[in-house]
């Protein structure tokens, strides 16, 4: 597949002949993040289909040094970005993160899965609990199901940040600031604050910053 149809199709590039002459693999996370159901046909959307076997090839890739993640997601299925952020998260090249625009509900596991995270002072993160649409059998059963969602998700934000798991959880449980919801709405800067992203920042810094962790390998 040539670069310009991969980038359409699956939002992936190698970008090679860099100052350092690192081969690093860009991917990038945008739009609804797609499961099992696919979403509408006018719908910006990445799909797990595409991401994983991409993360795969890129871990057994030797002459690929690092990976830069680009983000800028309203969220989506639960488990498909879960398994997307356990993937990253378990490769064993550098990884850095940058979110654009937005990164927001499940978007906040795959912006941490990096080893290194940055979002421009512009970006926002929107922290709540899960949430599901449909009629449930079974509804004791099926919130459970739901609490060990939410755990799974707040345990490996947790694991990847410098965010307690008891300041978490009251950034997701906030009533005050989302009209009708529970959830925060944090900013850049707060992002950072809260222990959430490392650091402010754009595509230079995270380009720097992902040479310099490929050269200290």
């Amino acid at each position: 597949m040539e670069k310009s149809e991969e980038i359409k199709e699956t939002g992936t590039a190698c970008l090679e002949g860099t100052k350092k002459n690192h081969k690093i693999q860009l991917i990038t996370i945008i739009g609804e993040i797609e499961g099992h159901e696919a979403t509408a046909p006018n719908t910006k959307a990445t799909k797990y289909e595409h991401l994983i076997p991409r993360l795969a090839e890129v871990e057994d890739d030797e002459e690929i040094q690092g990976v830069l993640i680009i983000l800028n997601t309203l969220g989506g299925d639960v488990e498909a970005g879960l398994s997307i952020a356990e993937m990253i998260a378990t490769l064993s090249k550098p990884t850095v993160s940058l979110v654009l625009g937005g990164s927001h509900s499940i978007g906040g596991p795959l912006a941490v899965s990096a080893d290194y995270s940055f979002i421009v002072p512009s970006g926002t993160m929107i922290i709540h609990p899960v949430r599901s649409n449909g009629t449930f059998i079974g509804v004791i059963q099926s919130f459970k199901n739901m609490e060990k969602t939410q755990d799974r998700i707040v345990d490996f934000i947790v694991n990847h940040s410098k965010i307690s798991k008891k300041r978490l959880e009251e950034l997701m449980l906030n009533p005050a600031q989302l009209v009708k919801d529970v959830g925060t709405l944090l900013e850049g800067e707060e992002t950072v604050k809260e222990g959430i992203i490392d650091e402010v920042g754009g595509i230079s810094q995270a380009l720097k910053k992902l040479h310099e962790m490929i050269d200290t390998e």
